[in-house]
């Protein structure tokens, strides 16, 4: 088989998991393009789910060669440690040995981590929902300290703070749990949610604390500088951060590492380069998407389809991503090719919605 392009995707979550299987069904029949998937972990990571696991709930065991099998993507589990953009290289550290990939398209999507670099402790102390390994780690060292009753805080009042405080109250209800950030828990969604979430935390006995978290010791939590709150496990959920491997490779970025991409989602310095998910700054009209799986597939999915519209000889189109109005709780998240930016009012329900390119990637399936 004569392979005349060859796409890298480094990163396999949600983002670099519909990219690649989507583009290896856009490209059927093409023997010329093949298609490399890179990622550390043998195993698809449902980062959403993370939270269950470390309350002591099994996952589905979802590897990533399985997902795979029959696509015609190549699994390389390894890291990426180096991105040549002259010479359209990529450095892998795959056990233990150096693997270079030459690439004639290359997607970025690398995710993000939780950045516990910006209040002192956290990095030493505080436990992170960034790996199944991670998230093992906690589920251990909950039921140490749920024999005693010990204590619970988790740092962050976004949604990943809220469904982990809630989880972990509602599996270990002889913990004491609290929840610490700055203004109401899950502000971002609408009123009745919002009350949702008040009514389910009274019910559980989650202890919410409006403050920002100036210091995280081995058993405590330092509150607004002054106030220690005692703290058996302490959970961080706030902020996140990127891999600096694309500032490093001269890569167009953000000061934050951030890829910068045009409306195509193709870098802005490098047009044989695509970011998606969370480790891509993307624009829309309304302004910049925030990074979760719910914008990750999408956008992993309309690379794809730019990819394969440029290899048929087409112009790749805009990226278009919004949110569409749900009044019926129990209604399926569905696909929009006409939403037009977040407009859900308060006590609606919203899922995501983006033009032809938003389908379900194959993990969907454990969700």
């Amino acid at each position: 088989m004569s392979i005349n392009h060859h796409v890298v995707v480094l990163g396999g979550g949600y983002a670099g998991m519909m990219s690649s299987v989507r583009l290896a069904r856009r490209m059927r029949g093409r023997q010329d393009v093949h298609i490399t998937l890179i990622d550390p972990s043998p195993r698809f990571t449902e980062r959403l789910r993370l939270h269950q696991l470390a309350a002591g709930h099994e996952l589905g065991d979802f590897r990533m060669a399985d997902l795979l099998a029959g696509t015609g993507v190549e699994f390389v589990c390894g890291t990426a440690t180096a991105i040549d953009i002259e010479t359209r290289q990529v450095a892998v550290e795959t056990l233990g040995r150096r693997r270079v990939l030459n690439y004639d398209t290359l997607v970025y999507t690398l995710g993000s981590i939780t950045d516990t670099s910006t209040v002192p402790g956290a990095e030493e102390h505080a436990y992170t929902l960034d790996s199944v390994q991670q998230a093992e780690r906690i589920a251990r060292r909950l039921a140490e300290i749920a024999a005693v009753g010990g204590t619970v805080t988790v740092c962050g009042a976004g949604l990943t703070g809220v469904e982990t405080a809630a989880e972990i109250a509602e599996a270990y209800p002889g913990l004491r749990v609290s929840l610490i950030g700055r203004g109401e828990p899950a502000a971002v969604m609408g009123s009745r949610a919002r009350a949702h979430v008040r009514e389910s935390f009274d019910r559980l006995g989650v202890r919410v604390r409006d403050g920002v978290v100036s210091k995280v010791l081995p058993d405590a939590v330092e509150l607004d500088g002054t106030e220690l709150l005692a703290s058996d496990i302490t959970l961080w959920t706030a902020g996140m951060r990127v891999s600096n491997l694309a500032a490093e490779s001269g890569i167009g970025t953000e000061t934050s590492g951030f890829v910068v991409t045009d409306p195509t989602l193709r870098s802005r310095t490098n047009p044989d380069i695509y970011a998606a998910g969370d480790a891509a700054a993307i624009r829309q009209p309304w302004g910049r998407l925030h990074g979760t799986c719910q914008s990750a597939g999408p956008s992993g999915a309309h690379v794809a389809d730019s990819i394969a519209r440029q290899l048929n000889g087409h112009e790749p189109k805009p990226f278009r991503f919004g949110y569409f109005l749900n009044r019926s709780a129990s209604a399926a998240a569905t696909a929009s090719p006409n939403s037009s930016g977040p407009t859900t009012p308060r006590g609606a329900s919203h899922s995501p919605a983006s033009g032809p390119s938003a389908t379900r990637s194959p993990s969907a399936a454990g969700h």
